[in-house]
């Protein structure tokens, strides 16, 4: 969503606020700025769609590095060239946190990049990103209309484009359940458009990944049907006591009626002692 940036020169001062948003690297010495402070995305729409995808792509490939926003560097030397993919995914690195992504000290480019369209980045996604991708070695580079009103009427909201002979080409769509459907080989996952934001099937078995949202979603009721649960136990728990309790005390003679007992057991002793005067 976001467009390429300038970054400061090498040779300017760098303020101690500033320093921790920085990377250094190599003999030159070359600042890599890790935030060119500007927003994730230009609405809500894109930002939800970026945090979805996130939150979903991580629970699905937890071994990847699943990132959003992160300033991505593909030249060793170079501060001026970076680019803030949306979402980008890489398989192999570690899922530690980073400062930015450098491509030389990765090892490797993304596998997968989402862009999210917006109405003042859209051209360079299509033109200038898809040549940077391209020539970075980017294998799958996926664009989103998550508000619907960017691009053209007719053209599909979603596309996947796949790298072969260093040039793009559309991945092909299919229908499944009267939804169209896009396969990444990169993620190995079924990617289509559900409202404003994507959903992702796993291609193995063929069910969609549950969205943050609705784990969260599900969590919640979980927990109040076990507080609800626990506070019916202890209703019934009390309950059963007070039963008990009244059981016993229907069971118990009074302390009146236990002397009587006793005076009339002590009578027939008595009674019983008069009648065999020789024992």
């Amino acid at each position: 969503m976001k467009g390429e940036n300038s970054h400061m020169k090498a040779s300017l001062p760098v303020t101690a606020a500033a320093a921790s948003s920085i990377r250094t690297t190599g003999p030159d010495d070359v600042f890599y700025p890790s935030s060119d402070g500007k927003p994730m995305a230009e609405d809500m729409w894109g930002s939800e769609a970026i945090m979805e995808a996130t939150g979903d792509l991580r629970a699905v490939r937890p071994k990847a590095l699943v990132a959003a926003n992160i300033l991505l560097y593909p030249e060793k030397g170079n501060n001026k060239k970076s680019m803030a993919p949306d979402v980008l995914v890489t398989f192999g690195i570690g899922t530690h946190n980073r400062c930015s992504y450098l491509v030389w000290e990765e090892g490797k480019a993304p596998a997968w990049v989402l862009e999210i369209a917006s109405k003042s980045t859209q051209a360079k996604d299509r033109k200038r990103r898809r040549r940077d991708y391209a020539k970075m070695g980017v294998r799958e580079y996926w664009l989103f209309d998550a508000k619907g009103d960017v691009y053209p009427k007719g053209t599909p909201r979603l596309q996947g484009l796949k790298l072969e002979d260093g040039k793009y080409h559309p991945l092909d769509s299919r229908v499944v359940d009267g939804e169209r459907m896009i396969h990444s080989e990169a993620l190995g996952l079924d990617i289509r458009v559900d409202g404003d934001l994507l959903r992702f099937r796993d291609s193995a078995t063929g069910k969609d990944v549950r969205r943050r949202s609705e784990v969260e979603a599900d969590i919640k009721l979980a927990l109040a049907s076990i507080a609800e649960s626990r506070a019916r136990i202890a209703e019934l728990e009390a309950a059963r006591a007070e039963r008990e309790a009244a059981n016993r005390s229907a069971a118990e003679p009074s302390l009146a009626e236990l002397e009587a007992r006793i005076v009339e057991l002590e009578a027939a002793l008595r009674l019983s002692k008069e009648g065999h005067p020789h024992e």
